[in-house]
């Protein structure tokens, strides 16, 4: 029985919630627009224009997410830390894809679960910025706040909000949709050549010949099935992928909240899974208000500041009914708090029963400048965080069952280390980030790797 065919779980109408009554909270980290009216009539076009995603597609995810929670699944999360109007192009979509897509393989094949893909792209053109101006050189300007809003040129017009912004963002997030779902219906994630989906500059990698092998390993368990069952299995020619982005711009998301017929209730059709970030996350405020009436899987961001309280707080207000597959907490606590810091705050779900699926963001608490000037993270940072969490989870007897990552599939030098062991040098020749460093291929393809390593390692105490 697939997630479409099971009978509805008995959950209840939230009271007093509609798509608009987050209006009468407080609403961090919104841009100010100069002109109402022009604002209105966007908001009213966004609200006719056709949905991004499905309700169907949206539930399906929610039943995977669930049977992540069980341990049946593993969530694989990864994307750009703020996509922009310039990069909505084939090739780095493309390579976008095959990265995550390459990641997967390497998970499946490594942890024998399915992996629950789903992308941060076609929406997350919105940030939140830690000030709402800038100032250079005595001028201060408004920050920038993602394509969805402003520009990044330091300049008044460029850094004046502009709401049509958000139908251009609709468009984009519409085109990267159309192809990614036309490159998964025409077998870019066939299971049969996942040698297709090497990049151009793969065989450069340390790590090449050890993703090869399993890539010929695959092959080779493909063909044996085929060959016992006698026929071709079409099934391994397509993939699920699902969408996520940060729902910060709050008129955007409201616009893109709709019924459905023969379902109940609101989801969101601008993604299939919205998260909060951390600086958004107020019990009483806003992006928690929207959230709790929406039918969508959803996620907030947990950082190090969270307590016990705040935390089942937050699972009270946004899955009162504890239903599976509805609540994902993302840890992001940097590599120096996670062991004091994480596990109070698993007791105290695992104490209450709640039904929450465990991501770790192991790149946001790790963020530093250089010497240089250049904003980065240092890749065994980012491996220490990931794992102690995984050991913090099960040595709780809790589970850790997914990652969240930034990351591109393109060759840039945003985060030091990894295979190549990249310098404060290096992060001169191809840093193209306009707000945070991502992994390059190289170094997520070596987070995968580095998971599977880590699992099997948890799992030898337990088998001996």
């Amino acid at each position: 029985m697939n997630a479409l065919d099971r009978p509805l779980h008995p959950v209840s109408l939230p009271e007093g919630w509609t798509p608009s009554s987050w209006r009468g909270k407080a609403a961090a980290q919104q841009p100010v627009y100069p002109d109402a009216d022009a604002l209105a009539g966007v908001l009213g076009e966004l609200g006719r224009l056709p949905p991004l995603v499905t309700s169907w597609e949206i539930l399906a995810l929610k039943q995977q997410v669930a049977e992540a929670q069980e341990g049946r699944r593993f969530l694989l999360q990864g994307g750009d830390c703020a996509e922009s109007f310039e990069d909505c192009e084939s090739g780095l979509i493309s390579n976008r894809l095959k990265v995550l897509l390459q990641m997967s393989l390497v998970l499946v094949h490594g942890l024998r679960l399915p992996v629950v893909r789903v992308g941060r792209f076609a929406g997350q053109y919105a940030k939140p910025r830690s000030t709402d101006d800038e100032t250079r050189d005595g001028v201060t300007l408004p920050s920038y706040r993602g394509d969805f809003v402003n520009q990044p040129e330091f300049t008044a017009a460029a850094r004046t909000a502009d709401p049509r912004r958000m139908v251009k963002g609709h468009a984009r997030s519409a085109m990267t949709m159309n192809f990614v779902r036309a490159l998964i219906d025409g077998g870019f994630a066939d299971l049969h050549h996942p040698e297709y989906w090497d990049l151009a500059w793969v065989h450069h990698s340390s790590l090449s010949e050890e993703y090869h092998r399993m890539v010929a390993a695959v092959g080779d368990a493909v063909r044996f099935m085929e060959t016992i069952s006698g026929e071709a299995l079409h099934n391994l020619n397509r993939a699920d992928f699902y969408t996520s982005h940060e729902a910060l711009l709050l008129p955007y998301e409201e616009a893109l909240t709709r019924q459905v017929p023969r379902q109940w209730g609101w989801f969101n059709l601008s993604t299939h899974f919205p998260w909060i970030g951390m600086r958004t996350a107020a019990i009483d405020g806003a992006h928690v208000e929207y959230f709790r009436g929406l039918r969508n899987p959803v996620a907030v961001k947990i950082g190090p500041s969270v307590t016990p309280d705040q935390l089942l707080r937050l699972a009270d207000v946004l899955n009162p009914d504890n239903e599976a597959g509805r609540l994902t907490f993302i840890q992001r606590m940097g590599a120096t708090k996670v062991d004091e810091r994480l596990p109070p705050l698993v007791q105290a779900v695992q104490r209450e029963g709640k039904k929450v699926l465990w991501v770790c963001d192991p790149m946001h608490g790790n963020t530093e400048s250089t010497s240089n000037g250049f904003k980065t993270r240092r890749f065994d940072t980012i491996r220490s965080e990931l794992d102690r969490s995984f050991d913090i989870h099960a040595g709780l007897g809790s589970r850790l069952g997914g990652v969240h990552l930034e990351l591109t599939g393109e060759d840039v030098t945003e985060c030091l280390g990894g295979a190549r062991a990249l310098t404060e040098i290096d992060l001169e020749r191809a840093y193209r980030s306009t707000v945070d460093p991502r992994l390059n291929y190289e170094q997520s393809l070596e987070i995968a790797m580095l998971i599977v390593r880590k699992q099997a390692a948890l799992a030898r105490p337990a088998q001996a």
